[in-house]
């Protein structure tokens, strides 16, 4: 069914009373509930009715103890990565962690000390900030600059930061909030700096599905073999199909020594078995969902292309940096002359709309503010109206 079956983007979704953080904490963050959000990087798309059906089948039998992931879990993901990327991933690299951000924490534990220097590029992903601080590891910045319309990394001061402490680079590719699909000579010029340093670069890689022709998903450890730099990538299915929930993603490590760190830590903190559903989730995203994301991302596509006319067209006072991947939009609203405080207001109190607001992305998110443009065009369309009526205010 999943190979042939047409599906329904447009159709809504009731998401308030499921113990949903996009829809039922929005008094909570927002201070009101009647507002329209656009926060939260989840879609407001059913999730695929094939993963659904494995799900359920599960759930016919009644225990529900320990259990494994087996070979067929790897293989599914092997598999993807060699159609979808073009990338070779041996089994023996191949490990686990409940989410992206735990691993990118239990890596900084595994393979840095409590005063070694961590690189992050903002405006950039912000639980990266904690995974780094939180951990007394020093997190020092190479800021990401917009050129022609796309953030690009500025690796002349990435050099100047370096020193004999910095031992860690926490990448984000594709990159969120910019979307900037790191390209091979972006990736290789990065790793030259990194293997000359003898920096470990973790590799956010979570939204590698989501991105938009002609650009292509490029890992980090294709670009930048093992051998000249060791790279952790970490990977899942939850952006891609709609399963943050499953708290399932993979981490891959090709360097055997890095692999064991890494190993030793999940074992120490006992996560590393995850959990039944998650597991059959993900493994089933992986074989069967061919069909199903090349339709998400043609729905993707003209949501985005909807999105960046409606900005071009009706908001003046509004920048948008075209997304080359993520369902995520970066919107430049400096042109309002508003604070961060009254932006934040007048979104919520006066557009009724919940976005993120810029600085927290950290450095170059002043002025900002990152939209989710994964849901139903209605809902976008009746959020980029609301906020019109409220910029024509100002």
């Amino acid at each position: 069914m999943s190979k042939t079956k047409t599906y329904d983007f447009d159709k809504l979704v009731a998401r308030e009373n499921t113990n949903c953080v996009k829809w039922d904490l929005r008094e909570t963050f927002f201070g009101k509930a009647d507002i329209l959000p656009l926060w939260v990087a989840d879609m407001d798309f059913e999730t695929p009715d094939f993963i659904i059906e494995k799900i359920k089948d599960r759930m016919e039998h009644p225990v529900l103890g320990y259990t494994i992931r087996p070979d067929s879990f790897n293989e599914a993901f092997i598999q993807w990565a060699k159609q979808k990327y073009q990338w070779d991933v041996d089994k023996e690299w191949m490990n686990f962690s409940p989410g992206v951000v735990s691993a990118v924490t239990l890596a900084v534990m595994a393979c840095t000390l409590p005063g070694d220097e961590v690189i992050v590029q903002p405006p950039v992903y912000f639980p990266f900030f904690r995974c780094v601080k939180g951990l007394n590891r020093v997190l020092k910045h190479n800021p990401l600059r917009e050129k022609d319309g796309r953030l690009c990394m500025d690796l002349e001061h990435l050099e100047e930061i370096i020193t004999p402490k910095t031992k860690m680079l926490i990448l984000c590719n594709p990159h969120n909030p910019g979307g900037s699909a790191w390209n091979e000579n972006e990736l290789k010029a990065l790793g030259d700096i990194c293997e000359k340093h003898q920096i470990l670069v973790l590799s956010d890689e979570i939204h590698s599905d989501l991105v938009f022709e002609p650009h292509k998903h490029i890992p980090f450890a294709k670009a930048v073999p093992s051998g000249r730099v060791k790279s952790i990538t970490c990977m899942a299915a939850s952006k891609s199909f709609n399963l943050a929930g499953m708290s399932t993603s993979l981490v891959i490590i090709p360097d055997k020594q890095t692999f064991k760190l890494y190993n030793e830590m999940l074992q120490t903190v006992h996560i590393n078995m995850g959990n039944i559903l998650g597991s059959i989730a993900t493994e089933t995203a992986y074989a069967e969902g061919w069909n199903w994301l090349h339709q998400l991302m043609d729905y993707l596509t003209a949501n985005r292309d909807y999105l960046s006319n409606f900005v071009k067209i009706r908001l003046d006072s509004v920048r948008m940096l075209m997304p080359e991947a993520t369902y995520l939009a970066w919107l430049d609203l400096s042109k309002t002359g508003l604070s961060e405080e009254d932006l934040n207001k007048l979104m919520v109190e006066k557009a009724g709309v919940a976005l993120n607001s810029g600085t927290m992305f950290g450095q170059g998110g002043e002025g900002f503010m990152r939209i989710n443009f994964a849901c139903p065009r209605s809902i976008l369309t009746e959020a980029l109206e609301k906020i019109e009526k409220a910029l024509n205010t100002v």
